[in-house]
């Protein structure tokens, strides 16, 4: 990636976008690097930014969420555009949508170079994205696996991307990682996520809940990730419940926003669940996510106090 002209990233995929960051910054050693955020930019920053250097130093800026770009902050981008700098290379992340578009389409009329990064949200998306991880890292996979890997992980595409990679580290070079691989990692790794405390504070089983919890916080898994596990798993409970239970998951994944194994997990965990006792879960979490960042003086307590409380409005509304 040469340092020259504009780069112009498309799409809300953090994992996607970082990478070309990431890619441009190596490609460009040596150069000034900057990085500036839409929601902290004051007028007047990209300007200086982006004026020329006085030692005609090679530059990468670096501009997030352009979309969210006050419309006077937009015009110093236009502005740019008008004359860029060849020492400089200008890197835009736009996350999508209506926000922004003109802009963008100021941007697309210098032809920068386009980046996607789409979220990835069906299936065959993110299998696809597996295969491409491990192609990447010269490594095979087999079709089981991939699968197996996206059903454990594909809520979140950066930790399948490191699962990609530790994979391909433990597993013996030449070898094609298999189903069984994926099932050994997920065995070595079961204490260090959040999603299994979740699971087992939605099934109410609150004494398995608070060993998985004890077993996650002793491994470093941080409160705050397990906290969010809790409230992604509850937030799908909450969508699926509204639900027609006459349609079939994968007709309901788009609307949703949830993946079909997601649909699937979440109606077999719905039994004994109540849009009160579902509600109750929302404001013990709220509670929580305050308390573990700073409104209790004991947050470990709080998030105990938080999981029994909620594992146990399951286990009476049965």
């Amino acid at each position: 990636m040469a340092l020259v002209g504009i780069i112009l990233i498309q799409g809300a995929e953090e994992l996607l976008a970082d990478r070309a960051i990431s890619d441009a910054v190596t490609a460009n050693k040596g150069a000034t690097i900057t990085h500036l955020s839409a929601d902290t930019l004051e007028l007047g920053q990209i300007t200086d930014a982006l004026a020329p250097s006085l030692f005609g130093d090679a530059r990468v800026i670096v501009i997030k969420d352009i979309q969210d770009l006050a419309s006077d902050l937009s015009d110093e981008i236009s502005t740019y555009l008008e004359d860029p700098d060849e020492g400089v290379l200008l890197l835009l992340w736009h996350k999508g949508g209506v926000k922004g578009k003109a802009l963008v389409e100021k941007i697309k009329k210098v032809k920068p170079t386009l980046i996607a990064a789409e979220a990835i949200k069906k299936e065959s998306d993110k299998a696809d994205f597996v295969r491409s991880e491990f192609a990447r890292l010269g490594r095979k996979i087999t079709g089981e696996a991939i699968v197996a890997l996206v059903d454990a992980l594909g809520s979140d595409m950066r930790e399948l991307s490191g699962a990609c990679s530790q994979l391909a580290s433990d597993v013996a070079a030449g070898s094609t990682i298999s189903e069984d691989d994926v099932a050994k990692f997920q065995q070595g790794r079961i204490e260090t996520t959040g999603f299994d405390v979740a699971d087992a504070v939605l099934d109410g089983k609150t004494d398995l809940a608070l060993v998985t919890l004890r077993q996650a916080l002793e491994t470093g898994v941080d409160p705050v990730m397990i906290i969010s596990a809790l409230a992604s798993s509850v937030r799908a409970l909450a969508k699926v419940s509204g639900a027609s239970r006459g349609l079939k998951s994968f007709e309901l994944a788009g609307t949703l926003g949830l993946s079909p194994w997601q649909i699937d997990k979440a109606r077999r965990q719905l039994s004994g669940w109540t849009p009160a006792t579902l509600a109750g879960a929302v404001v013990a979490l709220s509670q929580a996510d305050a308390d573990i960042k700073g409104a209790a003086s004991d947050p470990i307590y709080a998030l105990e106090r938080s999981v029994i409380a909620i594992s146990r409005s399951k286990s009476h509304s049965n």
